[in-house]
């Protein structure tokens, strides 16, 4: 067995570790960390959630004086700067006594791209990089985005029929997919920091947007609302979360319902107006700016479409119930009008199709 096939089994058990804070670390990143001596793991860790320990701190002092000559293994470049809140790793690194560094990606923050590797170098440590890059990438999808652009990764998400129905003509839609398919949608709402909806939505369900797993966590619920029609009744203002309620308006909105809303607790985000209507780029970077690293979209039909029409979407997670609901006046999953010509359809890359109880699961990335 060669050293680079031993070097990716220990990355693949670090990015193991990292995946177990999924939705927990936001806005940091997901990081795991392994130490190896002698063949053998001594220490390991993970970054659990923002403000707590890194990994590389927390398996180094476990492993303590044993990571003398050792071998550490991380899924990202140990940090070399302070924040408010946690001191940089790369010194730690330097002081443990590891005589060489697996990393699998470099960080893109640009406050600490390659200036971990660079300290860790002049101390007279091995380094060898790109173990397992892709996917560590993948795993830190939401991260690498928000430090290139500002913006969160948005998942589409949607229970549909076979047919792309999401209800019948008269509205009927509880349940499309089973009860397997529904759950591992919550999982999705547990690992995103956000979950947008059109004010269609919570008009015509009333939705409250929880995470309904055990020890689950509550995204952030955004409502696009271009007129405020939201009522102050909804679930998602009057329920108990602990997560906050954004709702997205224009310019011109109701002053006074604004009001009434800010007073429940609500924070009302004004945006661009896009034909009379919130402009979704404008309502990514106000979102970005308010650190909201991953959004997932459960629509309705309208919101789909415009969020795909405005380019905003980076990933669909499409469940597939195995039935034909037919008919022309049953509601499709994606609104709006279709493309004149087949070249402008929505097309997927690195699709996978997976069977999560009778139904079936598709996701992919929305090709720009």
């Amino acid at each position: 067995m060669t050293n680079r096939s031993l070097d990716e089994q220990y990355m693949d058990l670090a990015l193991q570790l990292a995946a177990k804070a999924k939705g927990r670390t936001s806005p940091n990143p997901l990081v795991g960390a392994v130490v190896v001596k002698n063949g053998k793991v001594i220490a390991s860790g993970w970054h659990q959630k923002a403000g707590e320990p890194h990994a590389e701190a927390i398996a180094l002092r476990k492993a303590g004086k044993a990571a003398q000559g050792a071998t550490l293994y991380v899924t990202l470049e140990p940090c070399s700067h302070t924040n408010k809140r946690t001191p940089p790793c790369a010194p730690l690194v330097i002081t443990s006594g590891v005589k060489r560094v697996v990393v699998a990606m470099i960080d893109p923050n640009p406050q600490v791209s390659g200036g971990g590797l660079k300290a860790i170098k002049r101390a007279g440590i091995k380094v060898t990089t790109g173990v397992l890059k892709d996917e560590a990438e993948k795993l830190n999808e939401a991260f690498v985005k928000r430090m290139a652009t500002g913006l969160p990764f948005v998942t589409m998400k949607i229970a549909q029929t076979l047919d792309g129905k999401i209800a019948t003509a008269k509205g009927e839609s509880k349940w499309i997919t089973g009860p397997d398919a529904r759950e591992a949608g919550h999982y999705l709402r547990d690992t995103h920091d956000a979950i947008l909806v059109g004010i269609n939505t919570v008009l015509k369900d009333d939705p409250s947007l929880t995470t309904r797993i055990p020890g689950g966590r509550d995204p952030i619920r955004v409502v696009v609302d271009s007129s405020l029609r939201i009522p102050m009744k909804a679930k998602i203002i009057t329920q108990r979360s602990s997560a906050r309620t954004i709702v997205a308006t224009v310019d011109g909105a109701s002053e006074s319902k604004l009001r009434k809303l800010e007073a429940a607790g609500v924070e009302v985000v004004i945006t661009r107006a896009a034909q009379g209507r919130v402009d979704l780029k404008d309502l990514m970077k106000k979102l970005g700016m308010r650190s909201i690293m991953s959004l997932l979209i459960e629509g309705g039909a309208e919101v789909h479409a415009s969020a795909l029409k405005a380019g905003i979407v980076d990933k669909a997670v499409i469940f597939i119930a195995p039935m034909l609901m037919t008919g022309k006046d049953s509601l499709c999953s994606i609104g709006g009008r279709s493309p004149a010509k087949l070249a402008q359809a929505v097309k997927f890359s690195e699709a996978e199709v997976d069977t999560v109880g009778d139904d079936l699961m598709v996701e992919g990335y929305i090709q720009r």
